[in-house]
């Protein structure tokens, strides 16, 4: 039952995106900052946390969960480190996505060949 919720939910995080492109005029970098955004107001509300225990991987979307991710390293760091932690702790949270994600990227432009989209 955990994949149909994860699926359900995840699912309809999709839906909701594919239909502010189309029915708002929202660009889709506008979309992406949207989600990033919500994943902290839900992690502030203390809603995200619950609903990652009931939707799993429905939920921990990239965009939702790199929210959560930034608002948790947050508050964590200004737990340990007082009020300098509001400006480190979200870059050291992320800091393993980030640089995986642009080492993967940077290893893949070396292999494949770039081309005109038209």
């Amino acid at each position: 039952m955990n994949f149909v919720w994860a699926f359900v939910v995840g699912g309809l995080i999709c839906v909701v995106g594919q239909l502010l492109m189309d029915y708002t005029g929202m660009t889709p970098a506008r979309i992406l900052v949207a989600y990033v955004v919500a994943g902290v107001v839900l992690s502030a509300l203390g809603w995200y946390d619950p609903l990652a225990e009931f939707a799993g991987a429905g939920a921990t979307v990239p965009l939702l969960g790199f929210g959560h991710l930034l608002a948790q390293g947050v508050v964590d760091a200004v737990e340990q480190q007082g009020l300098l932690g509001a400006l480190t702790g979200g870059f050291t949270a992320a800091a393993g996505g980030v640089t995986a994600s642009l080492t993967v990227g940077f290893l893949l432009s070396l292999v494949a060949k770039s081309r005109d989209q038209n």
